[in-house]
């Protein structure tokens, strides 16, 4: 039976992506060794770390303006690793608040210095993007967080601002075209849209850094990263490794830009069916809603477990909804083959032609 992953993350992979990684765990490129045993010294991986900074770099549009490195600790490292960069502590930053992640990203901020946050939609439990919030001019930067994947919200149009931003992008970097001219530094971890658990992808525009007056640890200074190319440490040189094949495959496939067109595709084919059947209902602001991970729940218990046996019996994986929302959580990343949106829909109504 195939089947079909809606996991929110560690996400859905390529087919082509798993192949080729799978092919060089036993022997990378013909020289005789995995690419699990080679050296990060070594010309074959430093090759595939060169093009994988560059690669991440043309994919959002990046210039010269901008570096780009891989790091370790997951995205929730970076909720302090970019304050303690970035921010001195008699400075203030600006942040929202729209997700468990966004709230972790501002109690790491106070640390370093003062954050203002000036827009929440905590109060109604994160089913809202907020919008026309003021932007003091004199912040620091403005933390978003594009995709809220618990949540199931997704900025559709970012603020127009002086104040550099910096996003937190890891459950939707890649899948469609940005503004990087507003972009002060991106980062996201890569197992929701990019590759395997284990890296964080950061860039950031070089005039961001060496603002702040702290002494900062090698380990946790970007300059050190930026100058030792993502390689000052051992770097997790597999999941960068297979970042780099999907990085290739989303160039192969067209772009970001052909990655948004056939993700509002799935996106549509999913919400038109939450929205025409009575049995199941959006949670989220429909202004707001995600092409990335589809919250939705259901009418009563009778339906939310009928849905739930025929998803385990049709190979429908991973959309039991995150426990602060309830319901179902469709994760339709990048990978996310459009079949497998329609087999979903398809058992919706079902549930909808048995119980409507």
């Amino acid at each position: 039976m195939k089947k079909h992953n809606f996991s929110a993350g560690p996400a859905i992979l390529p087919k082509s992506v798993m192949a080729k990684a799978a092919e060089s765990c036993i022997e990378f490129n013909g020289i005789g060794m995995s690419i699990l045993e080679i050296s990060h010294r070594s010309k074959p991986f430093e090759a595939v770390m060169t093009e994988a900074l560059s690669l991440s770099k043309e994919l959002v549009g990046a210039g010269d303006d901008f570096e780009s490195m891989f790091i370790s600790g997951g995205a929730s490292s970076q909720f302090f690793m970019a304050p303690m960069n970035l921010l001195n502590e008699d400075e203030t930053a600006a942040y929202t608040n729209t997700g468990t992640w966004a709230d972790n990203a501002i109690k790491e901020g106070k640390v370093f210095g003062n954050i203002n946050v000036v827009a929440s939609s905590k109060d109604s439990n994160y089913n809202f993007i907020p919008k026309g919030f003021d932007i003091p001019s004199d912040s620091k930067y403005l933390h978003l967080t594009s995709n809220n994947t618990i949540f199931g919200t997704q900025i559709q149009t970012w603020p127009d601002t002086n104040v550099p931003i910096v996003c937190d992008m890891s459950s939707d970097i890649f899948s469609r075209p940005l503004p990087i001219e507003r972009f002060g530094m991106i980062y996201a971890g890569a197992q929701k849209n990019m590759g395997p658990a284990g890296t964080t992808l950061v860039l950031v525009r070089k005039d961001m850094l060496g603002k702040v007056s702290r002494k900062l640890p090698s380990m946790l200074d970007y300059r050190v990263h930026i100058k030792g190319g993502s390689m000052y440490n051992t770097p997790p040189a597999f999941p960068i490794y297979v970042s780099l094949l999907t990085m290739q495959w989303i160039k192969e496939q067209g772009g970001v830009a052909a990655m948004q067109i056939k993700n509002e595709d799935k996106a549509s084919i999913l919400y038109n069916e939450i929205d025409a059947n009575p049995l199941f209902r959006g949670s989220t602001a429909v202004e707001d809603r995600s092409r990335m991970n589809v919250c939705f729940l259901a009418a009563h218990d009778e339906a939310e477990t009928m849905l739930s046996d025929l998803a385990k019996a049709n190979g429908v994986d991973g959309i039991k909804g995150h426990r602060s929302v309830g319901g179902f959580r469709a994760s339709i990343y990048n990978a996310m083959e459009k079949e497998s949106v329609q087999v979903l829909v398809d058992l919706m109504r079902e549930v909808g032609a048995k119980l409507g």
